[in-house]
């Protein structure tokens, strides 16, 4: 059975812990390779020899560093097939999919190769008699990287770019379920130039993250998973000091005006709600149409099109809409719900239960699962179900939409369909969610922008990516400057010349 390794100082190490956790094939149900779980003296060994290489890297000048970026994301290119191939493996979701995920994070990579004008700082001449101020931005040193399993290429690298191109060393821990793009990745930048030690990536479970949190070197620390642990590391992070950025669960909302294109409103939803299998925390949850009509017309179009949705392994080609959830416990979950919420009094209109795959009977499959009638009491309405289930709340009037989704205790994404601007506009303004869409079901921002959610879906003071990760990855050092030379007097400076 393959063992996977951690990254350190440059090369794969093997672990030292003597514990390990299983990978499995989410298509089979199968185990495919063991990780090793860091220990605590591993993680902190990690730790002390990133701090010695930061060193001369936040020395390095931004415009070199950029540079690494330029190599890097060109290996990322190159090795995109490569890339893909691993993220499906091990987590199962399709190859264009996959493809995808790569890509985005590659879009982060692209905006960090403009670091040096992103690290400016500012400068005021004359700001006094003989005094000039100017800021700069500077490196934290070592900071850390806890990245979730649904993403295993775009997360990291929404992390790790922007840290490095600061001048930081980064502590990669990724998700054990879907460890190996990270390492391929860190490989990969050395390559682009990245000195030893300056990105470490270690495997772990909680112990390794406590250590993290715990260790006094490591200065800030970003992570993307379930709000319950985004709430844990927040607190134990900021407790101990660190900068924190946390990134929680999400219920995202998609309100159905009755004036809105009622199938590329449909369409959207397919898309938004199962695509990768339910397992983003951008993908719509909850539709929510205005008026009878429009829910039942919005049910009449998405019958045809969930009914049409392949289902299968990332191995049957290019044509399959999603694939496996990632663990058997996360089927079990899913299932579970679905099976509350027609004990609860929700109408099942599509049931993916009962689906299965010839070849690949023990695999972590669920089919496509379409609600209606589904009210706000429902555990399928409160919980966030990661998973191929779309619910429809039906609603009567606009502002009963609007408070339906702000009422919510996540505030990660949302998004309006109507053909009516003032609408748009009014919700866009009104709403209290961190991401808003527009007749545009995932509105995840483009790279230059910034991505965070709000509520119970977000903790800490800053976005991920864009300009808020470079203010979350340097501290600001301010300089007041005066210079005597020129007023002297018998060789002594003159203070009354200053006056």
């Amino acid at each position: 059975m393959e063992e996977i390794q951690h990254y350190i100082n440059g090369a794969r190490v093997t672990g030292t812990s003597g514990r390990f956790t299983e990978i499995f094939n989410p298509a089979t149900g199968e185990v495919q390779a063991k990780v090793p779980l860091a220990s605590v003296e591993e993680i902190n060994e990690a730790i002390a020899k990133a701090a010695e290489a930061q060193v001369a890297w936040g020395a390095t000048n931004p415009q070199r560093r950029a540079r690494v970026m330029m190599k890097f994301g060109q290996l990322i290119n190159e090795n995109m097939d490569k890339l893909a191939e691993l993220v499906s493996r091990e987590h199962g979701k399709t190859l264009p999919d996959a493809r995808g995920d790569v890509q985005r994070g590659l879009e982060v990579v692209e905006v960090c190769m403009g670091a040096p004008n992103m690290l400016k700082g500012e400068y005021t001449d004359n700001g006094g008699p003989g005094i000039d101020l100017y800021s700069m931005r500077q490196p934290l040193g070592v900071v850390a990287g806890i990245t979730p399993f649904n993403f295993p290429a775009m997360i990291p690298l929404w992390k790790m770019a922007p840290a490095l191109a600061c001048g930081n060393a980064m502590i990669l821990k990724p998700s054990e379920r879907c460890p190996s793009t990270s390492l391929l990745l860190a490989e990969l930048i050395k390559e682009a130039g990245l000195p030893d030690g300056v990105l470490q990536v270690i495997n772990g479970d909680k112990e390794a993250v406590d250590a993290i949190l715990d260790n006094e070197t490591v200065q800030a620390v970003g992570f993307v998973g379930s709000t319950p642990i985004a709430q844990y590391i927040y607190g134990r992070a900021t407790a101990n000091g660190k900068r924190a950025q946390c990134f929680g669960g999400a219920k995202n909302h998609m309100i159905v005006m009755p004036d809105a294109d009622m199938d590329k409103a449909a369409d959207a939803l397919v898309g938004a709600g199962f695509g990768a299998a339910g397992e983003r925390c951008m993908a719509i949850s909850v539709a929510v149409p205005v008026g009878a009509e429009t829910a039942d017309a919005l049910i009449e179009r998405l019958v045809p099109r969930i009914d049409k949705l392949k289902v299968g392994p990332y191995t049957a080609g290019e044509d399959v809409d999603y694939g496996p959830v990632i663990t058997k416990a996360a089927e079990q979950k899913i299932k579970g719900l679905i099976t509350s919420g027609v004990e609860q009094g929700a109408t099942l209109v599509r049931d993916g239960r009962d689906f299965s795959l010839q070849g690949y009977e023990e695999g972590f499959f669920v089919g496509p699962t379409l609600f209606d009638n589904v009210t706000p009491e429902m555990d399928i309405y409160k919980e966030e179900i990661f998973g191929p289930v779309l619910s429809q709340v039906r609603t009567e009037t606009y502002e009963e939409a609007l408070k339906l989704t702000m009422d919510n205790p996540y505030g990660n994404g949302t998004a309006i369909f109507t053909a009516d601007g003032d609408t748009a506009r009014d919700f866009a303004h009104r709403v209290n969610v961190g991401m808003v869409g527009i007749n545009f079901p995932i509105p995840v921002p483009l790279s230059y922008h910034t991505f965070g959610g709000w509520k119970k879906s977000a903790f800490g003071d800053l976005n991920q990516y864009g300009p808020d990760a470079f203010r979350f990855y340097t501290k600001t050092k301010t300089v007041t400057a005066r210079w005597f030379s020129g007023i002297k007097e018998g060789g002594e400076f003159n203070f009354k010349a200053m006056d």
